[in-house]
């Protein structure tokens, strides 16, 4: 019984004082972070391999899909186009929406 308690409230420490995280009523770690403001969501229209990184999940060579699917189309029309490049289904995407915009492609000159 000792452990346990010390272990609960060694976890309710490190969830306080990790920035981000915060406890929800039921005692679980959630993500208090807000969600992204259009202003700093990833543009898949416009955005370099780097930016793509940043999202979750998305490492180089998915980061070249997205790239690749967007030269290959004229650019991504919604963002719900994502769950067109392969290795992003509905389950990566509803992960990642909240991180992503699209506005329309500038006309090449």
């Amino acid at each position: 019984m000792n452990l346990t308690r010390s272990m609960c409230a060694l976890v309710l420490a490190a969830a306080v004082m990790l920035p981000g995280v915060g406890m929800s009523a039921q005692g679980a770690a959630t993500d208090a972070r807000p969600p992204a403001t259009s202003a700093s969501a990833i543009n898949l229209n416009t955005a370099s391999s780097v930016e793509l990184e940043r999202l979750p999940g998305v490492g180089p060579a998915m980061a070249r899909r997205i790239i690749e699917y967007r030269e290959k189309n004229g650019g991504f029309k919604k963002v719900e186009d994502l769950m067109n490049v392969q290795g992003i289904g509905e389950k990566r995407f509803l992960e990642l929406r909240s991180q992503i915009v699209v506005t329309p492609a500038k006309a090449a000159q």
